[in-house]
């Protein structure tokens, strides 16, 4: 499983026009200014630019862009390990 944060930190300043700079992996979303409707925002644009679906039971996860990074890891694993509808 490789480490995603680098591109997390790029849809979270993308998606609500943040200086990438700016994102620290541990830093808590609250602090970037997401809230609860924008880690769904957020759940959407990672399932947009990732092409994976993420789980909405996943969002009490998304706490920081390490947490965040974790939960994409998992799903983008499970898209790949297990039956996958595309194929």
């Amino acid at each position: 499983m490789g480490d995603h944060r680098a591109e997390v930190t790029k849809v979270v300043s993308e998606t609500f026009m943040l200086d990438p700079a700016g994102v620290e992996p541990d830093a808590p979303l609250e602090e970037l200014g997401i809230d609860s409707k924008g880690r769904i925002k957020l759940l959407a644009a990672l399932e947009v630019y990732f092409r994976v679906t993420i789980d909405l039971d996943q969002l009490d996860r998304f706490t920081d862009v390490g947490s965040v990074a974790e939960v994409l890891e998992e799903a983008l694993a499970g898209a790949t390990g297990g039956s996958d509808e595309r194929l």
